[in-house]
């Protein structure tokens, strides 16, 4: 909706230059001011009309009432996702998830039964109890040797700078966390 009143709105201060410089301009003025219109708006509709928001597609699964992949845009919250899966079952341990984080393509979001939880992996850890890079917190970070508070802020950092993680061997452009120091975690993470 938003972009149809800024076209409209372009549109019509346009529709007003032009106008202006027809009644004031002679032959070639009303031409060169249509020419002008009609180019802007031709500019304006291409932009506008091509460029698609960015999206991602999140698997969902477990107690929702609608398990399944849906497609979203591109930084949309957990809650979101939970919303288009239709809510939680009435067996669903609802605060499993962080509502607030953002999903990421490919994400996949379990939810368990009430009690389940604690058989689970933390949120952001996979199901081989190796840390994902990419979801990890800063205290499942920690959970790695050598990897303390400031360095688990800087992988989050980096994360948040650069994207996510494509592979475990790029940890190391993490300032302090060169081939030594990731030779003692290689078989701890995952992304």
């Amino acid at each position: 909706m938003e972009q149809i009143n800024r076209k409209t709105v372009l549109i019509v201060i346009c529709m007003l230059a032009a106008g202006i410089c027809y009644s004031c301009g002679g032959k070639n003025g009303r031409e060169e001011a249509f020419l002008e219109t009609a180019a802007l708006e031709s500019s304006v509709f291409s932009e506008t009309e091509t460029a698609a928001p960015a999206c991602c597609y999140v698997h969902i699964c477990g107690e929702v009432n609608s398990p399944g992949v849906y497609e979203v845009a591109e930084g949309s919250r957990i809650f979101e996702v939970v919303e288009l899966a239709g809510g939680y079952t009435d067996a669903a341990a609802s605060d499993y998830l962080n509502m607030a984080e953002i999903v990421t393509d490919g994400m996949k979001l379990i939810v368990p039964v009430k009690g389940e939880e604690a058989v689970l992996p933390s949120f952001g850890e996979s199901y081989d109890k190796k840390v994902n890079l990419n979801t990890a917190t800063k205290e499942e970070l920690m959970t790695l040797k050598g990897i303390g508070e400031a360095r688990a802020a800087d992988i989050i950092s980096y994360r948040e700078k650069h994207g996510e993680f494509r592979n475990v061997e790029e940890i190391m452009k993490i300032p302090g966390i060169k081939d030594a120091a990731f030779q003692k975690i290689k078989d701890d993470i995952v992304v």
